[in-house]
């Protein structure tokens, strides 16, 4: 059957009343054709003409139901980096355009057109989608590799739901219904350009099957909307979309990359529409030239507190981008008035692991060293910090000796200041603090934790017989927390476990978060003592740091992943650190017995 007479049949049984001519306009074809196309649905039987309306009969509404519609995937999986901070609280399908949350506009649309079986995929802040199933009945499918694979992983975990099916984007916003009880073949909705575009252009040929599709174009037809499969379609697509995922090398790949490399194989058609139809908002500036309301007030806690600081209207907020998602925190990038700032927002958790009171102390003491970074706004409470950015700046190359040197010195120059803060940093409160985190949030621990932990009681018992000076630390001075300024001075960031503790507790953090191997630790050693180096009781103590370090970080990672936050090797390195440090501590407690004894 001729798909433009199918048309014809489900715009006539939609919608009372339509005539040739309004056929003609909605599908862009002339009053002739359009009456030769009535002219064969009447001589077919599938039409028939009672006064001024066109009716369809029995066979007709049998032939459009071989093409209903069985369902639609919304793909809500992805983290939305572009509309930070609003998508730290909100996944970007949830956020609001005209008082309506883009997700339950296409999900209501999606009704109306009788498509009642919806799934969506999700994964970046899956609980904040659940609200739906009980609002529209719809079903959430978990997207476990949201955060490092692209949609091509996110439909291959829904390929067996693949039949006449449509498939969208939560954050797509379409002014008028694109969905319709019955689809007559495969399409990809797509608007023109105007100028050059970075987008997927489509070439079609006569009958608009897609026939060549590439990235970039001129005044050129692109993807841009939902899509729709029809079941000879999906069938094709499975087993591509299978071979695809396991290949390597296809992580970032879209499920758009199989369409564009098989067209000869998958028949789609391009779905044209027309100007202000369709909306796909790539930046929140782009979404505040839509609905104006983002742009005084976006209902976002960060981005009212920026106004309110800075004392200016949140469009004033601009050029808004993540630039560090750390084990942590969240970070993210922003200007106001050509100025640039970094905005810190603590990570999921962390209000269990960090004491914001103390790292403000911290910060406040640092502050007068000038050797951190100009901050505006720290709040102890919540965490938030906001400091300006310093353009060009770079972390310490560990490979450049005069760097490496300046770096240490700027941690001796810490521990010589004679600052005092009012609280201190303790290993053996601190594996005890994260010991009752993970029990309370049933993290898995090592097989074979309860030994490790019984040897860092033994290294800790040690460190209790020792006279062990308290100086202002600052816990975490690895590379990343070191920022070189164009001009070559050195900025210390992230205060947030410093306090009064054993100087060598920096020179064992700095090994152990680098992760460096034992001549990097001997050239730090080195530049921070001179050439005499440590004494044997110094090394011992920072072998048993860098062993109770190990203990406490893998934990600490254990109990971020037991929060749905991935480390990979990082808990396995960790813990790594605690068993080999400890035998290294445990060989040298040997060595200077040996050494006491013969004296």
């Amino acid at each position: 059957m001729n798909v433009e007479k199918l048309k014809i049949l489900r715009e006539c049984n939609q919608t009372a009343n339509i005539t040739q001519r309004d056929i003609a306009h909605l599908f862009n074809i002339s009053l002739g054709k359009t009456n030769k196309l009535f002219h064969s649905l009447l001589e077919d039987g599938l039409l028939l003409k009672e006064s001024s309306n066109y009716v369809l009969t029995e066979d007709a509404h049998k032939l459009l139901e071989e093409y209903r519609g069985d369902n639609a995937i919304v793909m809500a999986a992805g983290f939305g980096s572009r509309f930070v901070p609003l998508t730290y609280e909100t996944p970007k399908g949830l956020l609001e355009v005209f008082g309506e949350r883009m997700i339950e506009r296409q999900i209501k649309q999606l009704l109306e057109a009788s498509i009642t079986d919806i799934t969506i995929v999700v994964g970046y802040l899956k609980e904040k989608f659940e609200y739906l199933i009980d609002k529209y009945g719809v079903k959430l499918v978990y997207n476990e590799e949201y955060d490092t694979k692209n949609n091509l992983a996110t439909l291959y975990h829904v390929r067996h739901l693949l039949k006449n099916t449509y498939i969208l984007s939560s954050d797509n916003f379409m002014t008028k219904n694109l969905y319709n009880k019955y689809e007559f073949e495969s399409w990809y909705s797509a608007v023109k350009s105007e100028g050059e575009t970075g987008e997927w252009c489509l070439f079609t040929d006569k009958k608009d099957r897609i026939t060549d599709i590439e990235v970039g174009g001129t005044n050129a037809w692109h993807m841009y909307g939902p899509a729709f499969f029809n079941k000879e379609f999906s069938d094709k697509l499975v087993p591509l979309l299978e071979q695809a995922y396991h290949q390597p090398g296809t992580e970032d790949f879209y499920w758009e990359h199989i369409l564009k490399d098989n067209l000869t194989e998958l028949e789609m058609s391009i779905n044209r529409q027309e100007p202000g139809v369709v909306y796909e908002f790539e930046s929140l500036e782009e979404l505040r030239d839509f609905d104006s309301s983002y742009r005084d007030q976006s209902k976002n806690e960060v981005m009212s507190l920026l106004s309110f600081i800075f004392k200016v209207k949140e469009d004033q907020i601009k050029n808004i981008q993540p630039i560090k998602i750390g084990m942590t925190n969240r970070s993210f990038l922003f200007e106001i008035d050509m100025k640039k700032y970094i905005c810190r927002i603590p990570g999921e958790g962390t209000e269990n692991l960090i004491n914001r009171v103390e790292e403000y102390q911290s910060i406040q003491a640092a502050m007068e060293l000038n050797i951190t970074e100009n901050i505006i706004y720290i709040d102890p409470k919540s965490g938030i910090k906001i400091a300006e950015f310093e353009t060009d700046a770079r972390n310490v190359d560990i490979h450049n000796e005069e760097e490496t040197r300046k770096w240490i010195r700027i941690v001796k120059q810490l521990h010589d200041s004679q600052i005092v803060v009012p609280h201190s940093f303790s290993f053996e409160k601190m594996i005890h603090f994260y010991e009752e985190l993970c029990k309370e949030m049933n993290a898995i621990l090592f097989e074979d934790y309860s030994l490790v932990r019984a040897r860092m009681g033994e290294l800790l018992s040690i460190l209790k017989n020792l006279d062990i000076p308290k100086v202002f630390c600052h816990i975490d001075p690895h590379v990343d927390n070191f920022l070189v300024l164009p001009n070559g001075d050195m900025k210390l960031v992230d205060w947030e476990y410093a306090g009064m503790a054993d100087p060598v507790i920096d020179l064992a953090m700095v090994h152990i978060y680098g992760q460096y191997d034992e001549e990097q630790l001997e050239k730090i050693l080195n530049y921070y003592f001179g050439e005499k180096g440590p004494t044997q009781e110094e090394r011992l103590r920072i072998y048993i740091y860098i062993a109770l370090g190990g203990l406490l970080w893998s934990m600490w990672a254990q109990y971020k992943q037991a929060l749905g936050v991935k480390f990979g090797e990082y808990t396995l390195n960790m813990y790594r650190y605690a068993k080999n440090y400890y035998k290294k501590s445990i060989d040298l407690m040997g060595e200077m017995k040996y050494e006491f004894a013969k004296k």
